[in-house]
């Protein structure tokens, strides 16, 4: 931020100077950064996490179609944002998708860690940045239009730009993180920032998935408190502060989660007809459908479904329409 070091008072401690440049890698950052979470120390059980399911992966080009699809925002999901400084969306990835994701973060982490994220790695928090420029794959998910727009609509902006990509593999018994904004840390000098976490996995409440504290002005509360180079004493003064305020925490999982879906047709399908639309989004989201059917004759012919934010409309009905309007533009 340009005016930032214009904030600093002139005669500041080592331990709370945040000024000076990071001299060492970013894996070394990490490690640091979670030295300063206020963890109780006692060691958990450890849980094996539920088999990841067994879906048809898509390919390359399938993965760059899917995300080039818009994800519609309600003005509820953009205005709860605008309220409380995040939100949880659900389907921006397809499962199918989501594992194809993991498996490359995977591919790369034992390429820079000679671990296996899965079962070699304990009491870490590994790190990968800025891949998108050396990995097609990963460019594709990164730089996608739907992420893009997705965080266009959140900030209200007609576009934005990327500041980097991060690859993080929390191994276990590395326990949390400390309270945290991800505006502190960025050099930008505006507050039109929004981070996109994207999780690779089904994350129940004993993993540990991200958690929120809102509303979004629930930071004048800890602006006060100074935040410490060393040590766990930020973390914990912010944890005081949050239970003192009863401020509000949203710390929910991170599912692959079953999927809702409307399929709506001009005619009365078969019971067979029904049965291989659900197998064939079964396919394609990976996860058990809960369809909704229903005919409506007006529209004439065809069929619509609609998947969570992705709507397919083939009916003659929407067709007409589209003409109608091609020839009112005309």
């Amino acid at each position: 931020m340009t005016n930032s070091n214009k904030k600093l008072k002139y005669k500041t401690s080592d331990n709370v100077d945040i000024s000076k440049p990071w001299d060492k890698d970013n894996q070394a950052w990490w490690d640091w950064y979670v030295s300063l979470a206020d963890n109780d120390g006692k060691q958990s059980e450890i849980i094996n996490a539920d088999p990841l399911p067994n879906i048809v992966i898509p390919s390359n080009d399938e993965v760059v179609s899917e995300l080039a699809e818009p994800y519609y925002l309600t003005n509820y999901q953009i205005d709860f944002f605008k309220k409380n400084g995040f939100i949880k969306l659900k389907r921006v990835f397809s499962p199918g998708a989501v594992l194809k994701l993991r498996a490359e973060l995977i591919n790369l982490l034992k390429e820079e860690f000679k671990v296996d994220p899965d079962k070699g790695a304990q009491d870490r928090f590994l790190s990968l940045e800025v891949i998108w420029p050396d990995n097609a794959l990963l460019r594709a998910y990164v730089l996608s239009p739907r992420l893009g727009q997705i965080s266009a609509d959140l900030l209200t902006v007609p576009a934005v730009r990327l500041y980097h990509d991060n690859v993080l593999a929390k191994q276990t018994g590395c326990g949390r993180t400390p309270w945290h904004f991800d505006d502190h840390h960025f050099p930008l000098d505006t507050n039109d920032v929004v981070t996109a976490w994207i999780p690779a996995q089904p994350i129940p409440l004993e993993m540990g998935p991200l958690s929120f504290a809102y509303p979004l002005d629930v930071h004048k509360l800890v602006n006060a408190v100074t935040f410490e180079k060393t040590g766990t004493g930020y973390d914990r003064k912010v944890s005081e502060v949050f239970l003192k305020n009863n401020v509000s925490v949203n710390e929910t999982p991170f599912e692959l989660g079953e999927v809702n879906a409307k399929l709506i047709s001009a005619k009365e399908l078969k019971e067979d007809e029904v049965e291989k639309i659900k197998k064939e989004l079964f396919s394609k989201f990976g996860s058990k459908i809960n369809l909704d059917y229903k005919v409506d004759k007006d529209l004439i012919s065809g069929l619509i479904i609609q998947v969570e934010s992705i709507m397919i409309d083939n009916s003659m009905k929407n067709k007409l329409k589209q003409i109608k309007s091609q020839m009112i533009e005309v």
